[in-house]
């Protein structure tokens, strides 16, 4: 049995990722490995890669050099999407000693037995059809809040996607483990649990048909212990009217919305094979802030698809300009294997994608400038973070404005009421104590 050994992680990607990393490190621990900082010498080195962009070779090719010159004599593993969809790339690139599919990840500890290196990586990735058994996971120790995964999995058909390929079919977690999760990281000392999955808002799939995203969000507000609840990211057509209304009423869940548009144009969302039009998308924007108005609204845009005119973003943009939202996250098209978008043309020029993407980067800071001057000279409640950045910390009010103040040890990981003030030279807004002795 090995033991005593060293281990360090590096996640790419989304917020399911960082959960399942933390997962499989407690599972390690108690297989005897100790945990390490990736920055750190260690006997292995754990990367849980991402496929959303086809920048994730490039990404782990780069990570697993930096780990080879840290120690030319650590096991190298590798798993996550990326590693499901192209293990043999993976398996090939010098200094990668185990590449573990979708279905495999999680027995890692049971799997690694011996850290010979191999001048040749093993693959152990089965189809992805295997992957139909549902593995609870929740981040822990690494930040503030933590990353609750509930939902795993996509049935979507989007033409632009990977992720049905690399985790397989809509599976969710019981309603009772999701609970006795939760209890534990109150119990942990956690205030703010971020709920999470590969489509969120399609939980009670591989369960029970009569379980629904709602009534999660119903269960977990009567948890005692966590002050703070988010929904990560849910589709429009799933985000129903129910949802918004117990949100504006609860307690809990925070006033924070992130929802994936992808585009502003009712052409391109019917050639990337979404599930709704820029109407209802946009009813449910207006439905938000006539219930809370002082909610945060993040939006997921891709420009550069396939076919994609000047027309048809400006249409993008000028639907964006114009909703009551307060941050965009942009992505470039990337072509990805054995998608539908390959089939549709013309191909977008890579300089125009480019450019496109940068003008939606503009019009996002310029959003979010908007929604933070709405708050300036006010008070709100902002959870300050462990991270110390000098003599300054960071934290985040319920409706997701990114606070700076001075470094005080007293205020980590707590509720504290705080003014907001003016935004600072990094885009956050600086805030001040109201009661400095006085925590919420």
């Amino acid at each position: 049995m090995i033991s005593n050994q060293k281990v360090a992680y590096h996640t790419l990607g989304c917020k399911l990722n960082f959960s399942e990393t933390s997962a499989i490190a407690r599972k390690m621990q108690e297989k005897g490995f100790h945990t390490v900082d990736f920055d750190e010498v260690a006997d292995v080195y754990v990367i849980n890669t991402c496929s959303v962009t086809d920048q994730a070779d490039a990404k782990c090719r780069n990570i697993v050099r930096k780990v080879m010159k840290q120690n030319s004599n650590a096991y190298v593993v590798v798993i996550g999407c990326y590693a499901q969809l192209k293990p043999n790339e993976i398996a090939s690139i010098k200094g990668v000693d185990l590449v573990l599919g979708a279905a495999e990840k999680f027995k890692l500890p049971e799997i690694i037995t011996d850290l010979t290196k191999n001048p040749c990586g093993q693959v152990l990735a089965s189809e992805v059809s295997n992957a139909n058994f549902f593995v609870d996971a929740y981040s822990l120790g690494d930040r503030t809040r933590s990353f609750l995964k509930i939902q795993d999995g996509c049935d979507y058909k989007c033409s632009f996607c990977t992720i049905p390929l690399a985790r397989g079919k809509s599976r969710s977690d019981t309603p009772e483990n999701i609970r006795k999760n939760a209890e534990e990281l109150a119990a942990s000392g956690v205030k703010e649990i971020v709920l999470t999955g590969v489509n969120t808002g399609d939980y009670g799939k591989g369960i029970d048909d009569e379980i629904e995203f709602f009534d999660i969000v119903k269960m977990l507000d009567t948890i005692e212990g966590i002050e703070r609840f988010r929904i990560s990211s849910i589709e429009p057509n799933l985000l129903t009217d129910e949802i918004i209304d117990f949100v504006a009423n609860s307690q809990r869940f925070m006033p924070h919305f992130h929802i994936p548009l992808q585009s502003g144009s009712n052409k391109m969302l019917g050639l990337m094979q979404r599930r709704y039009k820029r109407e209802l998308y946009q009813s449910r924007v207006e439905k938000i802030k006539k219930a809370m108005p002082h909610a945060c609204i993040g939006v997921d845009v891709i420009v550069g698809f396939p076919s994609e005119s000047d027309a048809d973003f400006l249409e993008t943009y000028n639907f964006v300009r114009d909703l009551d939202v307060s941050y965009l996250h942009v992505f470039t098209y990337s072509e990805r294997q054995n998608t539908k978008a390959l089939e549709i043309k013309p191909v977008v020029p890579m300089p125009v994608r480019n450019q496109r993407n940068l003008s939606l980067r503009n019009l996002s800071e310029k959003k979010k400038q908007a929604f933070y001057r709405q708050f300036l000279n006010t008070n709100r409640t902002a959870l300050m973070e462990q991270e110390q950045h000098g003599d300054v910390m960071h934290g985040f009010t319920d409706n997701y404005i990114k606070v700076s103040m001075p470094f005080n040890a007293d205020f980590v990981n707590q509720l504290v009421e705080v003014q907001l003030s003016d935004i600072d030279a990094d885009g956050n807004v600086s805030a001040t104590p109201v009661h400095k002795a006085e925590l919420i």
